[in-house]
């Protein structure tokens, strides 16, 4: 479970703009419809506790008030339906799964155990969450929620969580990891509820999120390497390919489809250890900051729409500074937070 102790350019506008088509002065004009942006994530705004914030067109919501830790870890938009998945802490500091449906919260759990959603999809009226819960003897216990009711997706004999969630047709995928008898995490793609392992079990790894492209399957995420390092990776239908060769730190957290282009987002660390946000289309990185003075950055989601690349992330000017809450229009940065505070973006949806 994760916790933190720890505005300018405007991307989006909810409206409609004409264009002049006309020809021989016959006005005949076509809509143009601008792109609203949704992002999820947390701001600290009371002592070091993070609030659920989601952001739309830049403008923050908090879902939470801070007296407890909470994140909004995913959002997902369907018609007038803004959904955002995460977790909040009850009275006792448990984290307690939630869904919040336009502002309005869901528990998903009943507080007793630790629990959180990392992501949420939406299909017609079904609504999918994926997270997980702890049980009685602390192992996390990967599951999917559809309208609120819980599968389970691991026993809870070892443990479990899982990161991400799409729905293709009748077909429900879901990735995570969970642990092998020897406590190694195994990265897991979950299928209608089966699961397949996408490593070996000899080292620990992650599958963070997951893509559905007609008959492909994408997973992103990381594993870790005979020298220590993690790397990021891609799964193409059970295939992994390496992004990084492992020399360094790196991690990818999100991958998007779109025509024939595929798109991860991530970071991996330079020459001093510092994390540089990365965004690889098609196997091909492009740096997303640049690392001056130690400052720390990575990319937890991105999203694409027409010709456009959307992601979110969050950058530290310097190592051991607050972070603030970013996001990116085709690789230019735009600060959803001033770094007063520690704030982040987990997830971007683009309508």
């Amino acid at each position: 479970m994760r916790k933190f102790i720890l505005t300018s350019s405007l991307i989006g506008i909810s409206s409609l703009v004409f264009i002049n088509c006309s020809k021989n002065n016959n006005d005949v004009q076509a809509p143009i419809v601008s792109k609203t942006i949704y992002a999820a994530g947390y701001t600290i705004i009371v002592g070091n506790r993070p609030a659920a914030t989601l952001w739309k067109d830049n403008v923050a919501t908090n879902l939470t008030d801070g007296s407890v830790y909470a994140s909004g870890n995913s959002v997902f938009v369907s018609g007038t339906d803004v959904y955002v998945a995460g977790y909040e802490e009850n009275v006792a500091r448990v984290s307690v799964a939630k869904l919040w449906k336009n502002g309005i919260a869901t528990p998903l759990t009943d507080g007793s155990r630790s629990a959180e959603a990392f992501s949420v999809f939406v299909v017609g009226l079904d609504v999918y969450v994926a997270g997980y819960e702890n049980n009685a003897v602390g192992n996390g216990v990967a599951k999917l929620w559809k309208n609120g009711t819980a599968i389970l997706l691991t026993d809870g004999t070892n443990d479990a969580e899982c990161y991400s969630v799409f729905v293709s047709g009748l077909d429900v995928y879901v990735t995570g990891f969970e642990e092998n008898i020897a406590g190694t995490r195994v990265a897991k793609l979950w299928k209608n509820g089966t699961a397949i392992s996408l490593t070996n079990g000899s080292f620990d790894a992650k599958g963070y999120s997951v893509s559905i492209s007609g008959t492909d399957v994408y997973v992103a995420g990381n594993e870790e390497n005979a020298a220590g390092n993690t790397t990021a990776k891609l799964w193409k239908n059970g295939i992994a390919t390496s992004l990084t060769d492992g020399s360094r730190e790196a991690k990818c957290y999100s991958v998007f489809v779109s025509g024939l282009d595929v798109y991860v987002a991530g970071y991996e660390n330079n020459a001093a250890g510092t994390g540089i946000a990365k965004l690889w289309k098609n196997g091909t990185a492009t740096s997303q900051s640049d690392g001056a003075g130690g400052g720390y950055a990575k990319i937890q989601s991105v999203s694409v729409s027409g010709s456009d690349v959307f992601s979110g992330g969050m950058i530290s000017p310097s190592n051991g500074a607050n972070s603030a809450a970013k996001l990116w229009k085709n690789g230019t940065v735009t600060s959803l937070t001033d770094g007063s505070t520690n704030a982040g973006v987990y997830s971007v949806f683009v309508k």
